[in-house]
């Protein structure tokens, strides 16, 4: 689950001062004051008491379409969860075995002090019968072997279809037929108050159900993330990743993803990423492997009280534009500097947070429709929207990327110095572990000294070697003087 960091002191209600007991609120006006303080002529109607949806029947309806997930990733990366990473694999730390294998560890375990592979736990629900699912991209972030396990106790490997890191939304796919599904809705309709119910494995309790409200809409998180985030008081912890938010009807309406916490569990504020945002997504992986997001190339800050006198504003509303990028779609639009951008394609823009999520929702090569405040007057523009990603890709492209295959190896050969300080006379060195190399337990800094038996000298002969086998590949690895035979199964 990730965590939102909160910079303000805490508040601390008591329910006694509150004149709350028991769950009910204690009258503090009494005889004729409470009479002169609420007189009749001047009440309103009363709201009429909701019931309370039977989440009982959500839970056993739709249950067994939510999923754990777990997750190897590498040694070392920033998994949610890092569960047992000290632990030799397989053992649980609490088997009275567990402190004799881990001194005795063959490449992967602890041996030389380096790290295991990191493990996460997550949640993610299935949205198709043929084994389409949906969970957050942090929970798979850096994955090697994802594991998905259904109620019933069935464990699949998952591909990774995609993941988008600005909306946290990933795709994966298990080889399943005839699974049971959520049914989807949709957050139109959705209101602040209202029931909804989230299931999922909070600390790898699989199948827990929370309940709460919806406490506001279209939240707009300091993460640099374009989605207006569903606010619920539901009780989400590390483990609910990724799982479902279902209004009272039984659809889900969101995916868990977010908490604002102190502590690192939960404090009562949780957010849901909109099935909305979750399905444009989920359609550009299943159609592309991944997700495109629009670029306006403006900086924009909110506008307070001040600010709006000072710019002729009715009220404290809109994107203040303090920046544009030269050449970008906003500069070509005609945006300036002192703009307040008010509206877009219709939409309100109340605070500044709301561009970027609109922009970030929108694909690249889209026209809108801007409605900007300009020096006390209505001005209206129009941008074609450019790609997110142009400046990224222009940045990656002086990087050479290494083509670790089905193996998950980057190699390169010794220098005569590095020969001499192994004591070896040929052999590659690992700078990078993936894939069923690194799920094997081969680790950067290794030295690859043989394939199946026969030395290597140069890369071209292990990929050579590699493109003959068809299982699996023997590796004669030395590591801290010690030499040993790693079998890797290839995927």
């Amino acid at each position: 689950m990730k965590t939102l960091s909160l910079t303000a002191s805490r508040l601390v209600l008591s329910l006694a001062a509150a004149g709350i007991v028991g769950g009910a609120t204690v009258g503090l006006v009494t005889g004729t004051a409470a009479t002169a303080a609420a007189p009749v002529a001047t009440q309103q109607a009363p709201v009429a008491a909701a019931a309370v949806p039977d989440f009982s029947q959500i839970a056993q309806r739709h249950g067994a379409a939510v999923v754990n997930i777990s997750v190897i990733g590498k040694a070392g990366a920033d998994d949610e969860q890092q569960a047992q990473t000290r632990a030799p694999q397989g053992i649980d730390p609490s088997d009275p075995l567990f402190e004799f294998f881990k001194r005795f560890q063959p490449p992967g375990g602890q041996g030389g002090g380096r790290e295991a592979p990191s493990r996460g736990q997550g949640s993610g629900f299935i949205i198709s019968a043929d084994g389409l699912v949906l969970t957050n991209a942090h929970v798979v972030r850096n994955a090697q072997r994802v594991t998905v396990k259904l109620t019933d106790r069935r464990e699949f490997v998952a591909k990774v279809l995609g993941s988008d890191p600005k909306t946290d939304v990933a795709v994966l796919r298990i080889d399943a037929k005839d699974l049971p599904v959520v049914p989807l809705g949709s957050t139109k309709d959705l209101k602040v108050g209202e029931w909804v119910l989230a299931i999922g494995a909070p600390f790898g309790f699989e199948n827990s159900v929370t309940a709460g409200v919806v406490s506001a809409k279209g939240r707009s998180l300091p993460d640099d993330s374009c989605v207006p985030g569903i606010q619920t008081d539901v009780a989400v912890n590390p483990g609910n990743s990724g799982g479902p938010l279902f209004n009272a009807r039984g659809e889900v309406v969101g995916i868990n993803s977010q908490i604002y916490s102190h502590t690192g569990g939960y404090q009562g504020l949780s957010f849901a990423i909109p099935m909305e945002t979750a399905l444009k997504v989920k359609d550009q992986i299943v159609a592309h492997g991944k997700a495109s997001h629009a670029r306006l190339g403006v900086s924009v800050q909110a506008v307070n009280q001040t600010l709006a006198e000072s710019f002729k504003l009715d009220k404290p509303v809109g994107a203040l534009v303090s920046s544009v990028e030269p050449g970008s779609p906003a500069a070509q639009a005609g945006l300036q500097v002192g703009d307040v951008i008010r509206q877009m394609e219709g939409q309100p823009i109340v605070s500044s947070g709301d561009l970027p999520a609109l922009i970030g929702q929108a694909l690249p090569g889209e026209k809108v429709k801007l409605d900007v405040w300009r020096q006390g007057k209505p001005v209206t523009l129009t941008a074609q929207l450019g790609d997110a990603a142009a400046k990224a890709v222009k940045t990656a492209g002086a990087e050479k990327a290494t083509d670790q295959g089905r193996l998950g190896l980057a190699l390169r050969p010794l220098a005569p110095q590095e020969r001499r300080e192994v004591g070896v006379d040929g052999g590659l060195v690992v700078e990078d572990a993936q894939g069923p190399a690194a799920l094997a337990g081969v680790q950067p800094g290794d030295v690859l000294l043989a394939v199946n038996g026969s030395k290597v000298q140069n890369v071209e002969q292990v990929r050579a070697m590699l493109g003959k086998a068809t299982k699996s590949l023997a590796l004669l690895i030395q590591r801290d003087g010690n030499q040993i035979f790693v079998p890797v199964p290839l995927g």
